[in-house]
């Protein structure tokens, strides 16, 4: 009977100590858990706080916005030029579109091919200019008219 019984405290031991693992894994659990639940309420403030804070850079950039739209420039001949600046950027699109594209040479006028030529023959393949191929148009405003 003695082995039975020694068998019998053996086994109540292991589902001791079965029972004081589970509680600490349990525990471990919780406070887990807890964390977590911290980080998604501090997750939630910050995009709390980043909502209201991009909500004011927009406020702010509108009323900048409207104050430059009701601003009057000074000297006509501001807008003049810049009428005309955007005018002939407008009109030289056409040539220059495949170049931007990426999808050709830079357009070069007369006088300029003519110097290239020149600077071809004289001078090595190191010393023409290097071809970069651009991938974007720049920023360009709108032309303004003058009243």
């Amino acid at each position: 009977m003695e082995p039975r019984l020694t068998h019998e405290i053996e086994l109540n031991k292991r589902y001791e100590e079965i029972l004081k693992r589970r509680t600490t894994l349990l525990q471990e659990m919780e406070n887990l858990h807890e964390q977590h639940e911290n980080k998604k309420k501090q997750h939630t403030m910050d995009v709390e706080a980043a909502i209201e804070r991009n909500a004011q850079l927009l406020h702010d950039l509108q009323k900048i916005e409207s104050r430059l739209k009701t601003r009057s420039f000074t000297h006509p001949d501001i807008l003049s030029l810049e009428a005309r600046y955007w005018a002939s950027v407008e009109e030289k699109i056409p040539e220059w579109e495949p170049f931007l594209l990426g999808r050709g040479p830079t357009p070069v006028r007369d006088g300029e091919k003519s110097q290239r030529k020149t600077r071809r023959k004289k001078g090595s393949s190191q010393d023409s200019p290097p071809t970069h191929t651009v991938t974007s148009l720049p920023p360009r405003s709108n032309p303004k008219t003058v009243s």
